[in-house]
């Protein structure tokens, strides 16, 4: 009988936090507050958190024998041997069929950027993490996918400066998650992952601290078209935590931006501060 901390564990329920930037449109649109608005982004929330579970137990499957060499992946469920591959693939089936259900009903439009979520992850899993830059763009995809649902669900339209901003964040926490992956494992790199021994010395870095940058340009711009002036002040909390991040890579810390903002107190309390002005600016007035 397989526990149920295992079965959560496969699920990677703290991993959902990045499905609430389906939430991000209508938050910033100033119209999240409206009466049934919230309500109305509860099932395509569902829909997204089941399918990125899906997409999870998949990658842990095809990658169980990679993770069993790996200081911190080797005690997951299946790498561990506490989980089996059919059950695992009985759950990531399960979890499929959840997110169709929740998302039953829905615009065209959200189902389309479900499914273009859903076949591009399933394609990383399977190949496309194997290949050097699509890699990443892979994993900056499923951020946009989340963004642009999000837009279709609640009717909010995305600014160009706003689509800008959370493409050039989402490559920048990817390269320093593989920044992060190459340096914590180093001599075995190549045995978890293959792809980190096709990134030069030096690439990663440098592509971090471009994105970083592109991405403070580009959310300063964003604060410039808001009519709130303390949105504009949010800037340097971006700045600050974009650095933040970087150091913690530097530092050898865990590339993975959920851990980070999770885990880091600095990070976590930046985030939070931003909420909050973000909010009684749009929301305060």
């Amino acid at each position: 009988m397989v526990s149920f901390s295992s079965s959560c564990q496969l699920l990677r329920p703290r991993q959902w936090l990045k499905n609430l930037m389906l939430f991000f449109p209508p938050f910033l649109g100033g119209v999240l507050l409206q009466s049934g608005m919230a309500l109305r982004g509860l099932r395509p929330f569902a829909a997204f958190c089941l399918a990125s579970s899906a997409i999870y137990i998949l990658n842990d499957l095809c990658d169980r024998v990679n993770d069993g060499q790996h200081p911190k992946k080797r005690l997951r469920p299946l790498p561990s041997g506490r989980v089996s591959s059919r059950t695992a693939s009985l759950l990531s089936v399960a979890c499929v069929m959840g997110s169709a259900l929740a998302a039953w009903g829905s615009s065209a439009v959200f189902l389309y950027y479900l499914v273009a979520y859903f076949v591009v992850s399933t394609a990383y899993s399977l190949f496309l993490k194997d290949i050097a830059l699509v890699d990443i763009f892979c994993i900056s995809a499923g951020f946009l996918f989340r963004l642009l649902a999000g837009g279709a669900v609640f009717g909010v339209a995305i600014s160009e400066w706003l689509f800008l901003s959370v493409f050039l964040l989402s490559i920048f926490l990817s390269t320093g998650k593989r920044l992060g992956e190459k340096r914590h494992l180093g001599a075995l790199a190549e045995q978890h992952r293959k792809v980190l021994v096709a990134y030069p010395k030096g690439f990663l870095e440098g592509a971090m601290y471009m994105t970083g940058g592109s991405v403070l340009v580009t959310y300063t711009l964003y604060a410039l078209t808001r009519s709130s002036g303390l949105v504009l002040h949010t800037v340097p909390l971006c700045c600050f935590g974009l650095l933040r991040h970087m150091l913690r890579i530097q530092s050898g810390a865990d590339g993975d931006p959920t851990e980070s903002l999770t885990r880091d107190l600095p990070l976590f309390v930046v985030g939070l501060l931003w909420l909050a002005m973000v909010g009684w600016g749009i929301y305060g007035a």
